[in-house]
C-alpha cells in the first residue's frame, strides 16, 4: 500500500517491483534468528531506561552510544536509530544507481517503520510476559488485522517529505509507546469478563486461538487503534522512501526499471561517492579552520 503513495517519478519504478516489496518485506524477521544483532533492531524497551526514558533518551547515536555503550543498547533494543541507519543505506542506494538495492533497502525500511508503530515493540513486556497476558503481541499485530482487515481503509494520500528522518522516526516511537497502557489494560479487563480462547481448524490442524467475539471486543476497546497505526505505518513508510529519494537528488527511477548494472559500474560509483564526501569533509574542515 505504501507505493501507492508515491509521486509519480517514483511510482513506475515501485509499482513494476510490489511483488518483490510485498514478499521481501519480512525478510528482516527470517534473519532475527540467524544475524547477529539483527533482533535489536525490531524494538526498543523503553521502560528499561526508567521514568522520562521518552524524553530522556538521546536521539542521534552516536550521543546515545556516548551516554550508554553500544552494548547495552543493544540489549534494550536499537529500532528507532536502526530506522535512520537504513534510510541513510537507502538514500545511498539512489545515489549510485543501484536498482537492486534500492528495492531490498526499501523493504527493509518499511518493515522497520512499521515495527515502530507496534506498541509492544517499545516496551520489555512485549507479550505481555509481566501481566499474564503472554500472546497478546501476535492477537493485536496479527489476529486483529487477519480478521478485521477488509475494515481497514489503508488509501491514506501522498508520501510526504520528513526534514529530520531520526527524529520523524522517534515521533513515531512515542505516539506507539504511549499507546501501550491501553493495549495492556483493555485486554486485562476483557479477560475477567469473557474467555480468551477458542479452537479452530486451520488446514488439518486445530489450534488454539483468541476467540472472535473476545477479538471483537477487544477491537472495539481499542477504538480503531489498530486500524489508525497500521494506516500510519503505510504513510511512514511512503514518506521514508520518499525522503531518501528527494534527499538522494530525485534520480531518474524509470532508467532503473529494466536496467541491471554490472559489478564493475556499482563499484565505480560507490567509489565516486566516497572521494565525493572525503572531499566534503576536507572542505568543512578547511572552513571550519579558517572560521
Amino acid at each position: 500500500m505504501a507505493v501507492f503513495t508515491l509521486p509519480a517519478p517514483m511510482a513506475g519504478f515501485y509499482k513494476k517491483n510490489i511483488d518483490y516489496l510485498t514478499e521481501a518485506a519480512v525478510n528482516p524477521d527470517r534473519r532475527r534468528y540467524v544475524v547477529a544483532n539483527e533482533a535489536p533492531r525490531h524494538y526498543i524497551d523503553l521502560d528499561d531506561y526508567g521514568d522520562s526514558a521518552l524524553y530522556k533518551l538521546p536521539r542521534y547515536w552516536n550521543q546515545a552510544v556516548e551516554k550508554y555503550g553500544e552494548d547495552s543498547l543493544n540489549a534494550k533494543g536499537v529500532l528507532p536509530w536502526h530506522i535512520y541507519r537504513v534510510y541513510l543505506q537507502l538514500k545511498e542506494a539512489f545515489l549510485i544507481n543501484d536498482p537492486e538495492r534500492i528495492l531490498r533497502l526499501s523493504a527493509d525500511l518499511g518493515h522497520y517503520v512499521a515495527d515502530a508503530h507496534v506498541p509492544l515493540h517499545t516496551t520489555r513486556n512485549y507479550d505481555g510476559q509481566l501481566t499474564n497476558q503472554v500472546g497478546i503481541h501476535g492477537f493485536w499485530e496479527s489476529r486483529l488485522p487477519e480478521l478485521f482487515y477488509e475494515q481497514y481503509d489503508l488509501y491514506v494520500g501522498p508520501a510526504t517529505y520528513w526534514p529530520d528522518v531520526q527524529q520523524a522516526a522517534w515521533d513515531i516511537i512515542v505516539q506507539s509507546h504511549l499507546a501501550v497502557d491501553s493495549v495492556l489494560r483493555f485486554e486485562q479487563q476483557l479477560a475477567r469478563e469473557s474467555d480468551r480462547f477458542t479452537f479452530e481448524t486451520k488446514g488439518r490442524q486445530t489450534v488454539k486461538v483468541y476467540g472472535q467475539e473476545y477479538a471483537q471486543k477487544y477491537h472495539r476497546m481499542l477504538n480503531g487503534m489498530v486500524e489508525r497505526l497500521f494506516r500510519n505505518s503505510v504513510k511512514h513508510t511512503g514518506d521514508a522512501w520518499y525522503t531518501a529519494w528527494v534527499d538522494a537528488g530525485q534520480p531518474d527511477l524509470k532508467k532503473l526499471i529494466d536496467y541491471r548494472p554490472s559489478e564493475e559500474e556499482l563499484e565505480k560509483r560507490k567509489q565516486e561517492l566516497l572521494l565525493w564526501r572525503e572531499q566534503t569533509i576536507k572542505s568543512r574542515s578547511h572552513e571550519s579552520t579558517e572560521n
